[in-house]
């Protein structure tokens, strides 16, 4: 699989993970996939765990993708996952392998109010 095919995958996913699509959300995934949660310190092992332990999430969830990059086996998304109205600013990183994503880790934080000894060199963004 191409890095053009991997980009589409993408993007299906997260569109599909927007849209609680969870069939079409974890197609991505091999059978065999680890998704990894370090901040908790959890390690979901298998496409069809990953998928159980999602559907099982009762926060209404929207997400935002704010841009994805990478190369070959290796790809970043920065989104804001958003439960109940709370935005989490997250990171997945997403090992691919055979043209499906063999590994997953994310990484989630909260927002916080900006750092007054930095407000001369500060551009808001939010």
């Amino acid at each position: 699989m191409g890095e053009r095919e991997i980009r589409a995958a993408l993007d299906r996913h997260w569109a599909a993970s927007d849209a609680d699509d969870f069939e079409a959300e974890h197609q991505i995934y091999r059978e065999d996939a680890v998704l990894e949660y370090p901040q908790s310190g959890e390690r979901i092992r298998g496409r069809r765990n990953i998928q159980a332990s999602r559907a099982a999430q009762p926060n209404r969830k929207r997400f935002t993708v704010r841009r994805i990059i990478g190369a070959g086996d290796l790809w970043v998304t920065e989104y804001v996952l958003t439960y109940d109205g709370r935005p989490s600013y997250t990171v997945s990183i997403m090992e691919f392998r055979d043209g499906k994503v063999a590994r997953e880790t994310q990484y989630f934080g909260n927002p916080f109010e900006p750092g007054p000894s930095r407000a001369q060199w500060v551009e808001p963004t939010r």
